[in-house]
């Protein structure tokens, strides 16, 4: 999410999902739940669980939105489901408002099962993701990686892309890793985005179909820097230098994502 994207990825996977009713997977035997947010209080997001990354200065895209701390018209709790809404508004010079949620220091962890059943936005101009940083003090990207569950342009709509990016592996130098997926109803119907992470490998799915995978080639942080802790970010920009490359259809906003719930598994102790 914190960068220009090729749509043509290094791995240029595409699986075509049927539209079939979203489903929460069983966690894998061994597996335990060690956080998870049900969203079932109405009003504001759990300040027990989530923080805000709040500003309008582009966010390393280009982006014209503003991301706002608790405000009910971004970032609300409402009928068992959180919304994370981008509106056409102007605030502190720009534009466009939206909510970006971040669990840092909140919900952090190094290795496991990451589950987020959402509903995307449709418009030209959206830009939801669901993705994970390290938790680090002075973290450098794409020195200390990025693990990308989800994420969705409007003007492609209905294609979903997993991605990591690393040191070694990045589009800046045209390496990347990233796949993509077909989900036709991705705006009309739920579904479970995953993310399969271990000290060898990490794998991503939709509804329990795995369309990426990227093993540790070595423990070179360059092409390996997922061996520490991690946290999770939901948001929704707008346009930008991947989601605006068709320009913004004004009339599609405001841009909603609706998150059923997010279920994080990690290694049962022996």
């Amino acid at each position: 999410m914190s960068r220009v994207r090729c749509l043509a990825g290094a791995i240029g996977l595409v699986v075509t999902l049927a539209s079939a009713v979203a489903f929460a997977q069983d966690a894998p035997a061994g597996y335990r739940l060690v956080w998870q947010d049900e969203f079932d209080r109405p009003g504001l997001p759990d300040d027990a669980k989530w923080n805000y990354d709040v500003g309008g200065h582009g966010w390393g895209n280009k982006e014209p939105q503003f991301y706002t701390a608790r405000r009910l018209e971004n970032a609300r709790v409402e009928g068992g489901h959180l919304i994370i809404e981008a509106r056409r508004e102007p605030w502190q010079g720009a534009p466009y408002t939206s909510a970006r949620l971040v669990s840092r220091d909140k919900g952090d962890w190094t290795f496991g099962r990451v589950e987020v059943r959402a509903q995307l936005p449709r418009g030209r101009g959206s830009w939801p993701a669901i993705w994970m940083l390290p938790t680090k003090p002075g973290m450098r990207w794409p020195d200390d990686g990025e693990i990308d569950i989800m994420e969705h342009v409007g003007f492609d709509h209905g294609i979903v892309h997993a991605s990591v990016h690393t040191r070694a592996y990045h589009h800046s130098i045209g390496t990347q890793k990233t796949a993509k997926v077909v989900v036709p109803d991705a705006a009309e119907a739920f579904h479970v985005y995953a993310l399969e992470w271990d000290r060898d490998r990490i794998r991503m799915s939709v509804d329990g179909r795995e369309y990426f995978a990227f093993a540790r080639e070595s423990d070179d942080s360059r092409v390996w820097p997922f061996a520490g802790p991690f946290h999770l970010l939901l948001n929704v920009a707008v346009g930008g230098s991947w989601g605006g490359q068709q320009g913004i259809d004004e009339t599609s906003l405001p841009y909603r994502m609706r998150v059923d719930y997010v279920r994080v598994y990690q290694r049962a102790p022996d």
